[in-house]
């Protein structure tokens, strides 16, 4: 799920989980769902358990579907050594306790994963690790997030939020969905706010008076939508500078805090360039409504 802050991705989540009631409608779910939810995870962890105990409270086995793991087996899978087994959550570090949620999360019998922005606080390791579990998992996800290198790697099909209540399915990631949106006309920064006629319209007759005018705008907001195509071209060019940059054979060699610093960035420029898009199709429709 991709769209702008406040375009619905959390509230279609509660409502699928139930935490929420529609305001109007129903919402059907499958009979047999089986549901693990990332966050409900994490705040369910209790600090004096062992890493065991949040595992499989009052067993040494696992059960992933039909097949049946030690505990301390399925914990060297996240990079746990056989001795942590018995210590003490709060004795992890911040990586370790990300890799103890996705452990937890994998060996929960769902068949559908909600995850909200799971990539906020992974490191490295931890997210290959994730993405190495969502690839070899059998049931549904669904996947909130900004991060489109994660996108691009786990999911088959993306769900946008394009305003106005309406989403839209496209196949594969998020680079996917670049190349198969509607085209915007990010070009034409120079035409002071002029915009191309939408699908469906047709060109009047020389001698045809129009019906209704089609000036809703003012003066603010005639401007703001001059300037959007060149701030979303200059947006896009920063993007695809950062993702070769991160694309780069030793780009994973560089510390820590400059990895998470460009991913943060990454995610700050999807969100920049979702709401863009919004907002220039809000004052398209705007501009066309009649007065």
């Amino acid at each position: 799920l991709i769209g702008p802050n406040g375009a619905g991705k959390s509230t279609l989540i509660r409502l699928i989980l139930g935490e929420l009631a529609p305001d109007a409608g129903t919402v059907r779910l499958g009979t047999r769902l089986n549901i693990a939810y990332f966050d409900q995870l994490r705040a369910q962890l209790d600090p004096s358990a062992t890493l065991a105990e949040a595992i499989s409270p009052g067993s040494d086995w696992v059960q992933l579907g039909s097949e049946r793991k030690h505990i301390v087996s399925y914990l060297g899978e996240f990079l746990f050594p056989a001795q942590r087994a018995k210590s003490p959550i709060s004795m992890l570090s911040g990586g370790e306790r990300n890799r103890l949620l996705l452990a937890r999360l994998f060996a929960q019998p769902a068949n559908l994963l909600i995850l909200d922005e799971p990539t906020n606080d992974l490191d490295i390791e931890s997210l290959e690790l994730l993405e190495e579990r969502l690839q070899d998992y059998k049931g549904t996800l669904l996947l909130v997030s900004h991060d489109r290198r994660f996108l691009d790697n786990v999911v088959t099909q993306t769900l946008a939020a394009e305003g106005n209540g309406v989403w839209r399915e496209y196949a594969g990631g998020y680079s996917d969905y670049l190349q198969q949106r509607p085209p915007m006309p990010v070009g034409r920064a120079n035409e002071a706010g002029k915009t191309p006629a939408r699908r469906g319209s047709r060109d009047r007759s020389a001698g045809e008076t129009p019906a209704k005018t089609r000036t809703r705008l003012s003066y603010k907001e005639e401007r703001e939508l001059a300037a959007l195509p060149e701030e979303i071209e200059s947006l896009e060019r920063e993007q695809t500078e950062l993702t070769a940059r991160m694309s780069e054979p030793d780009y994973h060699r560089l510390e820590g805090e400059r990895l998470r610093g460009d991913r943060k960035r990454l995610a700050e420029l999807e969100e920049l360039l979702l709401e863009k898009f919004a907002r220039w199709e809000s004052l398209e429709e705007q501009r066309a409504r009649p007065t």
